[in-house]
C-alpha cells in the first residue's frame, strides 16, 4: 500500500493507493507550528478509521508547496509508518519537460503528470484550491505555461475580511445572478465570478495553445465540481488526479529510479 501526500497551502491530503485503486484518504491542516508528534498522532488515528494497520503502508511520497512543513511531516511519516517518504523534485523529477526560469509547483506538475497519462495530451488542467490554476500541456507532452488567480473560497474571505457588514457565506450557486439579499449577491459575485473567469481562462488557453478546441479540459481541487456542473468547458472532474499523479511518479521512480 502507497501512502501519497499533497501538502498545500490549506490543507494536507493523505491518500492510500493500492495499485490504481484509491482505498481512502483524510486530511490535517497545513500549518508549520506543528510537530511530528503532532502530526504522528492524527495521522495514526485516521489510519486505524479506515482500518488500516500503519505496517501496511510499504511506502510513501509527497509533494509540497509548504516547505515549512516538510521537516516535521518527514519525521511523522518515519515514525508512523516506518518508511521514509520519498520527496517530489528533491527525491526524483515529476517528468514535466519544460523550459522555464523557476520549476513548477510540484503539485501542479503531479496533476499534469496524471493528466497526460490517464486524459491523453494536448491537455488543459484548472486545480481549483486555495489559489485557482490553468495549465496547458503541449501534443509532445512538454508544459507550455499556466496562470493562477486566487481561489474562490480565497477571495471570498478576503472579501469578508475586509469589509465591515458583509456576512460569511456558503459557497453555492444561487438560482439568478440578480440577488436581492446580501448573500445571495456575494453567491453570484463569488460562485458565477469564479465559472466566467474559468471559461474565458479556458479559451483563451485553447486559443494560445493552437489545438483547436478538441483539447480536454480536466478539472480537480475542492470546488471543481461546483465549477464544472454549471459550466459546458470542463469535461471531466478529477477529483483523484493529485494522488495519481503521486502514484505514476513512484512506479516509475521505482522502475527506472527517475
Amino acid at each position: 500500500m502507497l501512502m501519497a501526500i499533497d501538502v498545500g497551502n490549506t490543507n494536507i491530503l493523505f491518500g492510500l493507493l493500492e495499485g490504481e485503486k484509491v482505498l481512502g484518504s483524510f486530511r490535517q491542516v497545513t500549518d508549520p507550528a506543528r510537530t511530528a508528534a503532532d502530526i504522528g498522532q492524527a495521522m495514526a488515528r485516521d489510519l486505524e478509521a479506515l482500518g488500516v494497520r500503519p505496517h501496511q503502508v510499504e511506502d510513501a511520497i509527497i509533494a509540497s508547496v509548504v516547505p515549512p512543513v516538510m521537516d516535521a511531516l518527514i519525521a511523522a511519516v518515519e515514525q508512523t509508518v516506518g518508511k521514509r517518504p520519498l520527496v517530489v523534485d528533491e527525491d526524483m523529477d515529476p517528468g514535466l519537460p519544460y523550459e522555464a526560469e523557476e520549476r513548477l509547483g510540484a503539485d501542479r506538475a503531479v496533476c499534469c503528470v496524471a493528466a497526460v497519462e490517464k486524459y491523453g495530451k494536448p491537455v488543459i488542467v484548472l486545480d481549483f484550491g486555495t489559489a485557482t490554476t490553468v495549465d496547458a500541456v503541449a501534443a509532445d507532452g512538454s508544459y507550455l505555461g499556466g496562470c493562477i488567480l486566487a481561489g474562490v473560497r480565497t477571495s471570498a474571505n478576503a472579501l469578508f475580511g475586509n469589509t465591515a457588514m458583509l456576512p460569511q457565506i456558503d459557497l453555492v450557486l444561487p438560482p439568478t445572478v440578480l440577488g436581492r439579499d446580501a448573500v445571495t449577491q456575494i453567491q453570484a459575485g463569488s460562485v458565477m465570478g469564479a465559472i466566467g473567469s474559468a471559461e474565458y481562462l479556458i479559451r483563451r488557453t485553447k486559443k494560445e495553445m493552437g489545438y483547436g478546441e478538441a483539447v480536454p479540459v480536466i478539472a480537480t481541487g475542492g470546488l471543481g465540481r461546483l465549477v464544472a456542473e454549471n459550466s459546458d468547458c470542463i469535461d471531466v472532474v478529477d477529483g483523484d488526479l493529485v494522488l495519481s499523479g503521486l502514484r505514476l511518479i513512484y512506479e516509475r521512480y521505482r522502475t527506472t529510479g527517475a
